[in-house]
Formats: structure tokens, C-alpha cells, sequence
């Protein structure tokens, strides 16, 4: 057989031959034919970025059955996908890091032997594509050519990943340009694992979301390769998102000397005109994307979004850690995204976006649950069926997504794109805790920010005052997603420290889910939050007062601006109480969670733990600075 290579965009017919495209580069077409003689397309499409090649694409998946297309009137160019059921998000079980020595992919990733594991692969990914397109898609992480950004190109037999990878990546002719120009490029593959041509070459029946049962999504990271297989959703086929820009992207940064982070980016601006910006990481459902579009109760004071996942950062010329957004779009959780809650999120999708598991109405809009206070009184739920609140089931799936490109988001900065990327100022770390953890506490030094960000963690089960409840870890919010041993991560982290000295970013752990003895949170959150920041803004500028405590500084009284927010005294300082038996309890919870990663802890980790119960244990009065 015949493999044909073609631009979308080319109408071939029978008496024009489809125009050969894409690059010169004799590695990049050497691999493409590699790989397709594996999995063995009946074309190739060489992808170009183009608007008319997206075009395209939509109304062949429109055709299809693939994608719905919404009503213009209310939401111009967008469309809505139904997934298989099965296949509804990341699938972290299936999730391996195959680096060449197990103890290098540490005991929080799945490790597989490299060498098993390419057997395996090559075995499913065996005519993976027959009867199907095989895409190339070329990819920039990060503005072109930008001394933070990388180069990546992707690999795939799905239309809808190729028209996602246009919104979430700077996709384009212009990558293959650099790549033939000698720039490094990382290789990712991936497959639904449906091919229409079954093994004795009968023709199967096409799916509305074609998907496999068996499902793979393999990192090499000595060799920087991303290869996913039976999944067309989310970060287990976009591969330039998780995949790439943390698991990959965490090795490549501890081998070059940068950070890889699951992490927002704004820009806070002060009434006197003075900007800051501010890398933050969140475990999921801890206000992550809320923090990212925030909009200031206090007046004079503006938040303006960068990124809300991923963060890049690397030392700039003048000693300073300057961060990109990596992406050029957001995958957001579409549940909980509201007009009340997010209203600025909501502006974002006014149209040029594609739905996911998303409920329909019949007017040919979407609708989610808590996207209006109001509930539709019929919808059509994510899996086409007929739905009315009395179902009993939610109308959206509770993983739906919306994919829209940054620069739609009217709170966007004007150096969200920036070349060399914006300085840090700050570096936040959150979680969700009903006791012990306060509003928020700045480190006294870069390793006590890292020993914070290492020891992040929400509580399980509902923790009774005083106490401390079962706690899930979450270091960094990378814990599905670094790339190599967490303990050694850590190290990095504390190795950065010493490579910026004086010009390191602050770090700050906040905490907005800090309840009373009613179980009632203590902090309103959402826009109040910008109270938080403006504190953190004045500890950067060096005019705001702190109290020391053992667990770090905390914000002296009447430091917090509280004017016009009706909250008690008492759930003040219940909002900043360091309990001293619970503190002592969660260092030997800390003691026991390091043991699992053996001697590869860094001593500075050990050492902040032995610090902070020697103070805890001598602590008297806090003593303000």
C-alpha cells in the first residue's frame, strides 16, 4: 500500500496528486515514516495551523457525527464532543514513567522497564492507524522561538486532538521552520487504538469517539518520548499538556537547570501602578482557576491572568526566575465554572470553543452544573440522552471540559505572551485545610518554602477541631505529574534556591478552606482573596508587619486589610491559630511521609522538619517584627 502525504488544505482530485508538504528536516520525515510503518495510515496530513485548515477539520467531524455544532447566535464557531463513556479522563493507573532505573521514577509514579514496555507498545501501536488519517502536528511550547519556550511535535490519528493541539499550543508551519533550523524538538505519538481495518482486512464500522479499553500513556524521559495509546480525551492525548509540559518538561528542567510546574501565573498591579507577578500551585478543587481570574474586592487593585496550570521558569541574565505560560489555551473544568464563582472564565467561552461532555439545551447552547443559578427545565445530558432536574444525575459529566484560546480571556495580560517571559516575584503553595494551616504564612527562607511546598496536602475525612485528619499529599500539585523521583525533585528545587541567592522569589502558603468549630469556612474566599495578595504584595515591597511563629510569618494585626469585610474577631484569630499539639502531630505525619522516599530526602527537607519541631516544642507568645 500506498501511503499519500497531503495538506489539508489541498484538494486533490483524480487527475491532481496531493502536494507533498511539512519539512526538509531529514529526522523529523525520517521518524514520521517510521512511524507510520508502524502503524500503517492510509495518508499522512502534514498540519500547517491554518484557520482554514481547522475549518476543515470541523466540518468533517460535523459530518461525521464527531462533533456537534452549537447555535452561532449564542456561541459563534463552537462545538461539542461526546466521549465513550470509558473514556472521560486522565487515566493515572495507566500512567508510566519508563526511565532506565526504577528508583529514578521514585515510589508516587508507575515505573515500567523501558525496554518491556517499548515491546509492549510496539505490539498495540501495530496498524493502530490503519484505514485512518495520520496527522503531524508541530508544536511550540511557549511564545516562538522564546529562550524559555520548547518544540515538540505530535503524532496522531485524531481530528479532535489536532483542532484541540491548534487552541491549547502554538501550532504551525512556523515549528517546522525552527526544528529544520536545529532546534530540539521532543517526539510524541499517539492513537485512539481503533483502526478500521481489522487484522485480515475487513473493513469496521467508524464510532462517534473511537477509543480502546486498553489504554497506555508511557513517558521515556532519558529519551524525552511521549507514546499514548486508547485514549482521544484530555491530558491522555493532548500530549503537549501534562505529559510534555510537566512530565517531560520536570526532567528536562532538573537536567538544564529551570522549573517545570504545575502552577498559575498573574499579574497583580497596585493602585499606585506598580506590578508584580505571581506563580501559584494548587492541588485540584482548591480555587486553582478562580485565583488565576480573580477579581479585587479592594479598590485600586487590578489581577490580571497569565496561565492557569502550567508554569515555565528559568533564571534570566540578570539573575531573576522569569516564567512563561507555556500554553496558549485554556482546559478547564466546565462544573463549578460560573457566573457567580468565575465570571470571567464564563466571558472566556463566548464562542470559538470546543465542549466536552457538556449538556445541550435546546436552543443548541451548553450548559453545566453551576453555570447559572438557574437549572434548565430539559436538556440533552453529555451522553445524548434527555435530562430534566428531576434525572437524578448530573447533566454535565463532573470532568466536562471547555478548550478556548487564552487570548480570549477579556483579564488576559498584555505580556502573557512575552518572549522572555515575566519576573516572579512571589511563589505560592495552597491546599485545602479545615484546621491547622492559617489564611496565610510567608517562609523565612527558599528551603522552608520548598519543605512547604513538599509537604502540601488537603485533608480526607472531615477533621475534628484540634485535630489532624487523614491527609492526601499533594507536593508542588505535582504529584501525578513529575517526571522522576519526587525526593529528588525536591532537591532541585532546593538547588535552585542557591543558583538565585537574593534575587530567589518569596514563598507563601495560603489556605482559603479553614473552618470553625461549626464546620462553616472562617475566610469568604473568591475576590476577598486579593486582601491576601495585597499582603503579599506589601512583604515583596518590604511595608507590611509579620508576627514570627514556628510555622513561618504570619501577617501582624491590623496588617490585613479588613475594611468593609464582615468578619468576627473571633474567626480572625481562628484563621491564624498555630495549635502547638497539632502542629507536633502533623511533623510526625511529615517524618512518616518522607520515609517512603528512603535517604533520597534532601538533609535541608530533614532539616526544616527538625527546626520546626524544635520551635513548636519552644514556642511561647508569637513576636512581631
Amino acid at each position: 500500500m500506498t501511503i499519500s502525504e497531503f495538506s489539508i488544505g489541498t484538494e486533490a482530485s483524480d487527475s491532481a496528486a496531493p502536494a507533498r508538504r511539512g519539512t526538509t528536516d531529514a529526522a523529523l520525515r525520517a521518524w514520521v515514516d517510521e512511524i507510520a510503518g508502524l502503524t500503517k495510515p492510509d495518508e499522512i496530513v502534514w498540519c500547517d495551523g491554518s484557520q482554514h485548515e481547522a475549518d476543515l477539520l470541523e466540518k468533517q467531524l460535523v459530518a461525521e457525527g464527531k462533533l456537534i455544532k452549537l447555535n452561532p447566535e449564542w456561541r459563534p464557531n463552537s462545538y461539542l464532543a461526546r466521549t465513550d463513556p470509558s473514556d472521560v479522563a486522565r487515566v493515572e493507573d495507566r500512567t508510566f514513567i519508563c526511565s532506565t532505573y526504577e528508583e529514578d521514577a521514585g515510589p508516587t509514579n508507575n515505573w515500567r522497564d523501558p525496554r518491556e514496555m517499548r515491546t509492549e507498545l510496539t505490539e498495540v501501536f501495530d496498524g493502530s492507524m490503519k484505514g485512518r488519517t495520520m496527522y503531524v502536528v508541530p508544536f511550540s511550547m511557549g511564545p516562538l522561538g522564546g529562550p524559555i519556550s520548547q518544540l515538540g511535535v505530535e503524532i496522531t490519528d485524531s481530528p479532535y486532538v489536532v483542532l484541540s493541539m491548534g487552541i491549547m499550543t502554538r501550532m504551525g508551519d512556523a515549528v517546522y521552520r525552527l526544528i529544520e533550523a536545529g532546534e530540539p524538538w521532543v517526539r510524541t505519538v499517539h492513537s485512539v487504538g481503533y483502526p478500521l481495518v481489522d487484522g485480515v482486512g475487513h473493513r469496521r464500522a467508524e464510532i462517534e469517539w473511537p477509543c480502546n479499553d486498553t489504554k497506555y500513556i508511557v513517558q521515556f524521559p532519558d529519551s524525552r518520548e511521549i507514546w499514548s495509546f486508547g485514549s482521544g480525551y484530555g491530558g491522555n492525548a493532548l500530549l503537549a499538556k501534562k505529559c510534555f509540559a510537566l512530565r517531560i518538561a520536570s526532567v528536562m528542567a532538573r537536567d538544564e537547570g529551570w522549573l517545570a510546574e504545575h502552577m498559575l501565573l498573574i499579574k497583580i498591579t497596585s493602585p499606585e501602578g506598580k506590578s508584580y507577578h505571581v506563580a501559584a500551585a494548587f492541588p485540584s478543587a482548591c480555587g486553582k482557576t478562580n485565583l488565576a481570574m480573580l477579581r479585587p474586592t479592594i479598590p485600586g487593585w487590578t489581577v490580571e491572568t497569565i496561565g492557569d496550570d502550567i508554569a515555565w521558569m528559568r533564571p534570566g541574565e540578570d539573575g531573576r526566575l522569569y516564567a512563561i505560560n507555556p500554553e496558549a489555551g485554556f482546559f478547564g473544568v466546565a462544573p463549578g465554572t460560573g457566573e457567580t464563582t468565575n465570571p470571567t472564565a464564563v466571558q472566556t467561552l463566548w464562542g470559538n470553543t470546543i465542549f466536552t461532555n457538556v449538556a445541550l439545551r435546546p436552543d443548541g447552547d451548553v450548559w453545566w452544573e453551576g453555570l447559572t443559578d438557574e437549572i434548565p427545565e430539559e436538556l440533552t445530558d453529555w451522553q445524548g440522552n434527555p435530562w430534566t432536574p428531576a434525572s437524578g444525575r448530573p447533566a454535565a459529566h463532573p470532568n466536562s471540559r471547555f478548550t478556548v484560546a487564552a487570548a480570549q480571556c477579556p483579564q488576559i495580560s498584555d505580556d502573557w505572551d512575552a518572549h522572555d517571559g515575566v519576573p516572579i516575584d512571589a511563589i505560592l503553595f495552597g491546599g485545602r485545610r479545615a484546621t491547622n494551616v492559617p489564611l496565610v504564612a510567608e517562609a523565612r527562607s527558599w528551603k522552608h518554602g520548598v519543605f512547604m511546598g513538599a509537604t502540601i496536602s488537603s485533608e480526607k475525612t472531615a477533621a475534628a477541631e484540634g485535630t489532624v485528619g487523614e491527609l492526601r499529599r499533594d507536593p508542588f500539585a505535582m504529584l501525578p505529574f513529575c517526571g522522576y523521583n519526587m525526593a529528588d525533585y525536591w532537591g532541585h528545587w532546593v538547588k535552585m534556591g542557591r543558583i538565585l541567592g537574593t534575587n530567589a522569589p518569596k514563598i507563601f502558603q495560603v489556605n482559603w478552606f479553614r473552618k470553625g468549630a461549626d464546620g462553616s469556612f472562617l475566610w469568604p474566599g473568591f475576590g476577598e482573596n486579593s486582601r491576601v495578595l495585597e499582603w503579599i504584595v506589601g512583604r515583596v515591597e518590604g511595608t507590611a508587619d509579620t508576627v514570627e511563629t514556628p510555622i513561618g510569618l504570619l501577617p501582624a494585626s491590623d496588617s490585613l486589610d479588613l475594611d468593609g469585610l464582615d468578619i468576627t474577631d473571633e474567626a480572625l484569630e481562628q484563621l491564624f491559630d498555630v495549635d502547638r499539639d497539632s502542629w507536633l502531630a502533623e511533623c510526625e505525619l511529615t517524618d512518616e511521609y518522607f520515609e517512603q522516599f528512603g535517604d533520597r530526602v534532601p538533609a535541608a527537607l530533614k532539616a526544616e522538619l527538625a527546626s520546626l519541631r524544635y520551635h513548636l516544642e519552644h514556642s511561647s507568645a508569637p513576636v512581631a517584627e
